[in-house]
């Protein structure tokens, strides 16, 4: 399956019950139930108008057509039918202000809370899914729900209102005129046909419109990771192969909105013949009754008018139809991502902490990110307060993930975890986070200045104490030579400055947030020699503010740390500090002496 589809496991959560959809929709709309209800009543007004049209045009027509004319009942029903239209514009323009600021408050809300859900996800999730998809979910899929709350909910409601608005005052003047409904049942004759009409169409365009919703997703997720990644694939001359691959998923999704529109140019066009029908059946057995006298032709003009405007609203049902498959298939989306909730969350008695002194330890811990496929097995150490430890060992071993867990970004199967002699699990996790600095071997820079990329706009952060952090880590050699200091702009991920540039701006960001506990998770690989040694300057520094936790596959950047442990398949082979573990002429020494005799070729 291509990256950005669903699995079979995941689709399933997106085959949502319309009654349950429109539940979960209905409760967005619930705090502006007194605004609907406005809506509704300005809404009863303008279908009431509408029904009164037909019937002045008619009673007109009969009076221009009779012997004498009635002009001064002509003219009120002139003065009727003008004020009924400037009424309509002026409702309609009210209602359509009230229903826009609506919709775009609820889809607000919505955005707001699927951005904010995945704020809280864990890394696991957000690692399984392409960036794309989730995009597309918070814009795609929640713009067109906006739709369906501006113009489908409402004007369902009214064209329904039409309908039977319409049907009702149909029967009157029939019954009125002629003391049956003969005419009325006759043009409802087509009915049971558009019915049967619309279930089929319902059933083949919500198929089809989930179908255009994943391949826009798959089409999205492909764009996001290859314009990410163009720098590679321009390198390694894959510009054709990843343009057939585009090719071949656009085209899937030109296919999808080509069977969606096959499916609505079928329906529509089977409605206004339904539409032509009942027409003829008015005209023929209407006309024999105004030929014979029995109905005038102001009478049979009304009938028509009603006709007419009978099958608008069905025509006007089965576009608002399609924009609501439409809405209820980006729906299934986005409840199916807010229905995947974390499986790193704060326990019912988690605690928040007042400081943290950094002391850590591991108990007997086993952590897999597969079931039976062990990354670490009964790993125990202890980290006291204020001391630097490094973690060793080959790719694979388990360095980084025992950094990952320490934050909480995934939870232990077996064993337990302990900062201050406390369970992280015990832990708000936002509480634990935000005294653990972490410093990693990519570092993500947001769009914005050199500034707003330290302080990530938090107000309590002064320009000193930014300017201070910077300087402590000799971030400031290079932003003092920029023309634009700290006001420097950084454009996307921070492709206008140097890898080791950004490292030490991670580094100073770190800092100026005061951790307890700093993580350094490869921060010093692919770094030139005079950034290094201006790196190195500032470990030594930062050594002295808090417990540090480091990873690093050069050696020489740990030689000063308290401890070192020595991983190997996840397990815990080898501690001590640098001269000690050299001694054992263990593992340690055997990947010291290979990088001392690879520096001296």
């Amino acid at each position: 399956m291509a990256k950005g589809e669903f699995t079979s496991t995941e689709e399933r959560k997106f085959t949502m019950t319309d009654k349950v959809i429109i539940r979960r929709l209905l409760e967005y709309a619930r705090p502006y139930t007194m605004r609907f209800i406005l809506v509704l009543l300005l809404m009863i007004v303008t279908v009431l108008l509408g029904l009164l049209e037909p019937f002045i045009i008619g009673e007109s027509i009969d009076i221009l057509s009779s012997d004498n004319i009635d002009v001064q009942k002509f003219i009120i029903y002139l003065i009727v039918f003008g004020l009924s239209i400037i009424v309509t514009a002026f409702v309609t323009f009210y209602q359509v202000i009230i229903l826009q600021r609506i919709g775009q408050s609820i889809i607000y809300n919505i955005r707001e809370e699927v951005f904010t859900h995945l704020e809280n996800q864990d890394i696991n999730y957000l690692n399984s899914k392409p960036t794309g998809t989730l995009v597309t979910r918070v814009t795609n899929d929640t713009n067109t729900l906006n739709q369906m709350y501006t113009s489908v909910i409402i004007s369902v409601i009214r064209n329904v209102l039409m309908l039977l608005g319409i049907v009702t005052a149909m029967a009157i003047i029939n019954y009125r005129k002629t003391g049956d409904f003969k005419l009325t049942l006759i043009a409802m004759a087509v009915m049971p046909f558009v019915m049967v009409a619309s279930i089929v169409f319902r059933r083949f365009s919500r198929k089809a419109y989930r179908l255009v919703r994943k391949r826009l997703a798959a089409v999205n997720a492909f764009l996001s990771e290859h314009l990410s990644g163009m720098k590679i694939i321009q390198i390694f001359n894959q510009e054709e192969r990843k343009f057939k691959e585009f090719d071949s998923k656009n085209n899937d999704l030109k296919k999808a909105y080509m069977q969606q529109l096959f499916i609505f140019g079928i329906y529509r066009p089977t409605v206004y013949l339904f539409y032509i029908g009942a027409m003829i059946l008015i005209y023929y057995f209407g006309g024999i009754q105004a030929i014979a006298g029995v109905l005038t032709v102001g009478f049979l003009v009304t009938f028509v008018q009603y006709i007419r405007r009978f099958f608008e609203p069905i025509q006007q049902l089965a576009e608002q139809f399609n924009v609501l498959q439409a809405a209820f298939a980006s729906s299934e989306r986005i409840f199916g991502i807010l229905d995947d909730l974390p499986e790193v969350i704060d326990s019912l008695d988690a605690i928040s902490l007042e400081n943290m002194k950094g002391e850590i330890e591991f108990k007997n811990v086993w952590f897999s990110y597969l079931d039976g496929e062990w990354i670490l097995k009964d790993v125990s150490f202890k980290v006291k307060a204020l001391e630097s430890v490094a973690f060793v060992g080959a790719t694979g071993a388990g360095k980084t993930t025992i950094l990952s867990l320490i934050v909480r970004n995934y939870d232990i199967q077996k064993g337990q975890i302990l900062i201050d002699g406390i369970d992280i699990k015990k832990i708000k996790i936002s509480s634990l986070r935000s005294f653990i600095g972490q410093m990693l071997q990519e570092v993500f820079m947001f769009s914005g200045t050199i500034a707003t990329n330290i302080k990530l706009r938090e107000d309590s952060i002064t320009d000193v104490e930014m300017i201070e952090s910077a300087k402590y880590v000799n971030a400031d050699k290079f932003i003092d030579k920029l023309d634009n200091k700290y006001e420097e702009l950084v454009r996307e991920r921070g492709n206008n400055f140097s890898s080791g540039q950004r490292q030490l701006l991670s580094f100073s960001r770190t800092l100026v947030h005061k951790p307890s506990v700093m993580i350094l998770d490869e921060a010093t690989a692919n770094i030139d020699t005079e950034t290094e040694q201006l790196i190195q300057e500032s470990l030594k520094k930062m050594m002295s503010i808090g417990t540090m936790l480091i990873v690093a596959h050069r050696l020489s950047t740990i030689q000063h740390v308290d401890q070192i442990i020595v991983l190997h398949k996840g397990e815990i082979i080898e501690k001590g500090n640098h001269q000690a573990l050299l001694k054992q002429k263990g593992m340690y020494y055997d990947l010291y002496k290979l990088q001392y005799q690879e520096k001296n070729l």
